[in-house]
């Protein structure tokens, strides 16, 4: 890589690190080519981005866009994203599936955060199952009085 090319790959991860509010640092040593695609569809699907690049090119990146607490160290894969749930789920997904991949570091709305932070984000219900489980409550009374009123009309005519 020349050193114009560095310059563009920096600016680049820049942006999208200040733009994201989940970053996962992951280690991918051992991983072959299909698990590494694999990661890359999981992520495609969740609106997230995966890239591997180099630790001093990351971590100036990374100190651009405002996060100083990562060190990152060995083989690294960044996953990225604007949806924390997702970006962290995806991980976490990878990491269940394949027994080379592992969390190591994460940054939530540019702070450094612990793994168990990550792996907690990775439990909860994504947007779309909130909305879910909110309009099932909402509904939950007017269903109730309803089964309610049938079981009324029911006893009304066998009473009569």
């Amino acid at each position: 890589m020349t050193r114009a090319e560095k310059e563009q790959l920096v600016a680049e991860l820049t942006t999208a690190f200040s733009e994201s509010n989940a970053i996962v640092v992951c280690d991918y040593k051992g991983m072959t080519c299909h698990e590494l695609e694999a990661v890359r569809q999981m992520a495609a699907q969740n609106d997230a981005h995966v890239r591997v690049v180099k630790n001093s090119l990351a971590m100036l990146a990374m100190k651009n866009a405002g996060i100083d607490d990562l060190e990152l160290k060995d083989t690294n894969l960044v996953v990225w994203g604007e949806d924390q749930i997702s970006t962290c789920k995806t991980a976490d997904k990878a990491a269940t599936e394949f027994k080379s991949f592992e969390l190591k570091a994460g940054a939530l709305e540019g702070k450094a955060v612990e793994l168990a932070t990550i792996n907690a984000m990775a439990k909860l219900p994504s947007r779309d199952e909130l909305i879910g489980m909110l309009l099932n409550v909402w509904q939950a009374p007017i269903r109730n009085f309803t089964i309610g009123l049938d079981a009324l009309r029911k006893k009304k005519e066998e009473e009569a």
